[in-house]
């Protein structure tokens, strides 16, 4: 939920709260006040009647009122003489209806006799008067509340603009550009901390990434003269005649080492290119020549592991690097080999845009996101684990979607030149 959602929702549900609340207690303070003006009402009209008794030696009619209704009940002695008041309801013999009522209820004597007096007064009238007097408060106080919450939006949108550029910055915001994040100006003092503070940040990652980058280049450069060296000196050793079983065992196993090692640097230097955006020439290529061309480079190892290949390829170009698409195709060839089976199969398909390597291999699928993690590899693979690392470094920067599935005992390896890239980089003939 966005914080402006959440704010107006507990405003909303606080303010309505406490409206319903406030006009619980406001109709009850009215009510009582009603009723207090009510029962003065009913004990005056109550002293009207004794004292016209006391006056003319008669009961006063019950209908010689206008607005109250005297009922007289003779009793044989005064037992309580208390005042009661209550609430009623009556039939109203004028307007032919029940009405809501308030009576007071006493013993008193009446010309020298007991009477037990009821005077009862309707409370239709004050009752349509407290509905008033709620509508005429509450409706003002309604629409002041919705001004107050329209005038409250308007300004948390306003006030919260800053954050907002901030968030959008934020998400500009690359670490290989040049241009350093660009902070928002505004007078609101939080927003600018925040601001500043995100551009403190910035700058600090962007100067560790460019020692990290630096460092990583520098290092894997002067790591290749040695690792050429020692791959040519152990080269040299392994051809002498003078060495045992032994000693030649052991030099094989430094000379597998050495150049697992010198391909692991070279790796890491091909994905900080890529990471760097070192290889943005583009140009024409046509894919089905550059297959056709990487299945001669391979056909030493495939007929080693005598595998069958079968194409099925048309006549397919994209507008992109070469370097870059070089790479993507000795990946996915280098993957199809290592990982297939001896006198396993593989195949090469273009179709709806899409480029599709499948081989034999491991008779299970395997995990379609971790695969692409740089150094994952399973326990029976020799290589350096950055080969499908490589290959979705390439296809990020290229914009192209890279995606895994195993069907038929077979792994494909699905690469969509059309999904993400721009349609103008397609060229089909």
């Amino acid at each position: 939920m966005k914080l402006f959602s959440s704010y107006n929702r507990i405003l909303a549900i606080i303010t309505l709260t406490g409206l319903i609340v406030i006009g619980f207690l406001f109709y009850q303070t009215l009510g009582q006040y009603i009723n207090k003006q009510i029962d003065d009402h009913l004990y005056e009209e109550l002293l009207e009647v004794r004292d016209f008794t006391h006056v003319k030696n008669i009961l006063p009619s019950p209908d010689g009122f206008d607005d109250v209704i005297v009922d007289y009940k003779k009793i044989n002695k005064l037992s309580d003489q208390r005042k009661y008041f209550a609430d009623t309801t009556f039939y109203n013999p004028k307007k032919k209806h029940d009405e809501s009522a308030r009576y007071l209820k006493t013993e008193l004597i009446l010309n020298g006799q007991p009477y037990e007096v009821m005077i009862m007064a309707s409370k239709l009238e004050r009752q349509e008067q407290i509905k008033s007097i709620i509508l005429i408060i509450l409706l003002p106080v309604i629409v002041l509340l919705l001004i107050l919450w329209l005038v409250n939006r308007i300004l948390i949108q306003r006030m919260w603009l800053p954050f907002r550029q901030l968030l959008i910055n934020i998400k500009a915001f690359n670490i290989n550009q040049e241009n350093v994040f660009e902070p928002v100006q505004t007078n609101i003092e939080e927003f600018r901390e925040l601001s500043n503070a995100v551009l403190e940040v910035s700058l600090k990652v962007k100067s560790d990434y460019k020692e990290i980058k630096l460092f990583t280049e520098n290092a894997s450069h002067e790591m290749m003269t040695p690792l050429a060296v020692i791959n040519s000196k152990l080269d040299t050793m392994l051809q002498f005649n003078t060495l045992g079983k032994e000693e030649s065992e052991i030099l094989a196993d430094l000379y597998k080492a050495t150049s697992k090692l010198t391909k692991l640097n070279q790796s890491l230097l091909l994905l900080v290119k890529i990471d760097n955006d070192q290889l943005q020439d583009k140009e024409e290529i046509d894919i089905k020549a550059l297959i056709e061309e990487k299945i001669g480079y391979f056909q030493e190892l495939i007929q080693r592991r005598e595998l069958q290949v079968e194409t099925r390829i048309s006549a397919f170009s994209v507008f992109a690097n070469r370097s870059l698409i070089e790479i993507l195709i000795n990946n996915l060839f280098s993957n199809a080999i290592r990982h297939n089976n001896d006198g396993g199969s593989m195949m090469i398909t273009i179709k709806n845009d899409s480029l599709i390597f499948s081989n034999t291999g491991l008779p299970t699928a395997l995990h379609s996101q971790k695969i692409f993690e740089r150094f994952y590899k399973d326990n029976a693979s020799d290589g350096t684990g950055l080969g499908l690392a490589i290959l979705k470094q390439v296809c990020l920067k290229q914009n192209y979607e890279l995606s895994y599935n195993y069907n038929q005992e077979c792994h494909q390896f699905i690469i969509n030149f059309k999904s993400f890239g721009d349609k103008s980089q397609l060229i089909t003939l």
